[in-house]
């Protein structure tokens, strides 16, 4: 059951955890997944550095807030007990919810990203993991490595990984089913070339970008690269930040492709990837959408 949760004034208060638990339960059957759409507030005002996203709190819904600023709400992430996990999820076991988001500059790109879903299906690739130059030092490098090894993992399993080290940005690939890379954080970064990717239905995307979820309203936005670019350019998941999380925020490039290509779905693959919630993180995407399912892991489908 896809739900969506908001307050008639796009704030997130204790009320708001009160409002919406109490529909929850009165459904009277487990929920796991939470899909919030486009016209939800993306971000609150409180919390750290610029914000925090509306769909990590979700997530979190069912916790109690430690005293934060002003509004209630922690001003600080949690750490995420679904992480580096290889089970399917449930909120019985974890305590929180997978959320996702449909949303795109229009509302053809969030009808899109359900088609894609549908659409999907196994396919052997291409995966593209460009680490760029530069990025090899303290908590940055660790984004290279994941990406490394995730190249290893693809490979083991036969499936179609496209390593990119060089200092050229990569362009021109059509029908991707994995895209990584540091977007308009390459110092190489090239907008056309970004522009160019085009992604097969079930493919999913992460960069190491601060604010690559602050915007999905204006595609001409200056500054930073927006994942809403590759929305439009049919990735059928993804993950963004609305406002610094620090790069420990941002997914596994490992564990994100281990888990979707074991069979996984989209949000167990981006949530075990990812370390943090109750941050800046969104993930976009049907959360069921799981083109490499199998018998093990097609229980919660």
């Amino acid at each position: 059951m896809a739900l969506c949760l908001r307050d008639a004034d796009g704030k997130w208060s204790g009320d708001s955890r009160t409002k919406n638990g109490r529909f929850l339960a009165r459904l009277k059957r487990p929920i796991d997944y939470i899909v919030l759409t486009k016209g939800i507030p993306i971000r609150i005002k409180e919390g750290a550095g610029g914000g925090l996203c509306v769909d990590s709190l979700v997530v979190t819904m069912d916790k109690t807030e430690f005293p934060g600023m002003p509004g209630g709400v922690e001003s600080m992430m949690r750490g995420n007990p679904y992480f580096n996990k290889a089970e399917r999820f449930s909120h019985a076991r974890f305590g929180t919810y997978l959320v996702t988001r449909l949303i795109g500059y229009t509302r053809a790109d969030c009808l899109r990203l359900v088609d894609n879903s549908l659409a999907a299906k196994r396919r052997d690739g291409p995966f593209l993991l460009h680490t760029g130059p530069g990025h090899n030092d303290g908590g940055f490098k660790t984004i290279n490595e994941g990406m490394r090894h995730a190249n290893e993992v693809l490979a083991s399993r036969h499936l179609a990984s496209i390593l990119s080290t060089g200092d050229k940005f990569p362009g021109d690939f059509k029908d991707l089913m994995g895209y990584y890379s540091w977007g308009s954080n390459d110092v190489k970064f090239d907008k056309r070339a970004y522009h160019s990717l085009g992604f097969a239905p079930g493919g999913i995307a992460e960069t190491a970008v601060s604010t690559s979820a602050r915007t999905f309203a204006d595609p001409k936005a200056p500054w930073q690269s927006l994942i809403a670019d590759l929305v439009a350019q049919g990735v059928t998941g993804c993950k963004g930040y609305v406002s610094e999380p620090g790069i420990t925020a941002t997914a596994h490039a490992d564990i994100l492709f281990d888990r979707y290509t074991a069979g996984f779905n989209l949000a167990e693959s981006f949530y075990m990837a990812s370390w943090q919630i109750h941050w800046k993180d969104m993930v976009i995407g049907d959360p069921i959408c799981a083109p490499y399912s199998n018998e093990k892991t097609e229980g919660n489908r």
